[in-house]
């Protein structure tokens, strides 16, 4: 399985990450009482979003590791999970976005991938 270009930053930056598992349980309104609630999966896939602050040099690493490596986000790949610091496989949900900061010496990589279960 492909990995997170070593050349890239490891891990998306405190501010503005976020992580959102998946809801497993399903609800149902009863007419009377409180609703009913059970699990509808045993594993879902866990949302992922952040940025990472890159040179010009390493965007182009992105963009490729993702249109290349990943086939444009349709292939998984191995990436350090941010919080925990185990290895996890993951996958893109949209293609990076690149924003210039400081007169375009960086870039700012917005990324949304997906934990895989």
């Amino acid at each position: 399985m492909p990995a997170w270009p070593s050349t890239l930053p490891g891990a998306a930056e405190i501010e503005g990450y976020s992580e959102r598992p998946t809801d497993l349980a399903i609800r149902t309104p009863m007419d009377v009482g409180p609703a009913k609630v059970r699990r509808r999966y045993t594993a879902g896939v866990t949302a992922i979003e952040g940025t990472m602050l890159m040179s010009a040099a390493q965007t182009v690493t992105l963009m490729a590791f993702w249109r290349d490596t990943t086939a444009a986000g349709s292939l998984s790949f191995d990436w350090t999970h941010p919080r925990t610091g185990e290895v996890a496989r993951v996958r893109f949900t949209v293609p990076p976005e690149l924003r210039p900061e400081d007169a375009g010496a960086l870039w700012r990589a917005s990324l949304r991938m997906e934990i895989l279960p």
